[in-house]
């Protein structure tokens, strides 16, 4: 039974929160403090770890950092805001997911069986293993889930990671909405707003890209989505 640790200082939605993932087979652990968090992450392990943003003694933002120094464990936020600035720095510090409340418990469960699958596969069967994919000064080690520019490592969220490999294993093909979606969650889109594509192709392009305005490596194909532009490409 895969365990949860839900960081919720609403109580009325922790409970129903509970309720829902003890339905669906989760073992919960249940807090409502950053402080109590930090106590459970460090006293069990966790298969996912939902986490409130704004918290009575702390940001939910600093205790994903330090999460992340410590855990690969997958983060979903869960914010009352859906700004986009909000949801780049989530993402950015390492968040593999957010939720922006109101949400539906079945977009919930979608959302975290999505992320579990992901964390436990990192590529598709039946895909190519090569050591590693060369595309001008990018290249792509899929044994080691790794991105280097110019042989100097480049820290991408494991969404992100999955992003960039699926556009550069398929070089010129153009990926649309739905396509990427499918990719970063192993789901449709039907629970997923439209801003979120665009949010995670900008952030891989500020660090992809000598200029995010000008992109060389990820190309807009208007009306039809995004495909990666094959330069040099190699692989071994």
């Amino acid at each position: 039974m895969e365990r949860i640790l839900v960081v919720e200082d609403d109580q009325a939605l922790a409970m129903g929160i509970e309720f829902a993932l003890k339905k669906e087979g989760f073992d919960v652990w249940l807090v409502h403090s950053i402080e109590a968090a930090k106590n459970a992450f460090h006293e069990g392990q966790f298969a996912l770890i939902l986490l409130d943003v704004m918290l009575p003694d702390d940001s939910g933002y600093n205790f994903c950092r330090e999460i992340r120094q410590a855990s690969k464990t997958p983060v979903i936020f869960l914010t009352a805001c859906d700004e986009e600035v909000n949801v780049v720095l989530g993402l950015d510090i390492g968040g593999d997911d957010y939720m922006t409340k109101p949400f539906r418990v079945k977009e919930l469960v979608s959302r975290i069986r999505a992320v579990l699958r992901r964390q436990g596969s990192h590529q598709e069967k039946g895909e190519e293993i090569v050591p590693w994919i060369q595309s001008g000064k990018i290249t792509l080690y899929p044994l080691e889930t790794k991105v280097t520019r110019d042989d100097k490592e480049i820290p991408l969220t494991p969404a992100e990671y999955k992003l960039l490999s699926a556009l550069i294993q398929n070089p010129l093909q153009t990926l649309g909405r739905e396509k990427i979606l499918e990719k970063l969650w192993d789901m449709d889109g039907d629970f997923v707003d439209d801003n979120t594509v665009s949010v995670y192709i900008r952030r891989l392009r500020e660090k992809l890209e000598n200029n995010p305005s000008k992109p060389e490596y990820i190309v807009t194909v208007r009306g039809v989505g995004y495909k990666w532009n094959k330069k040099h490409q190699e692989k071994r």
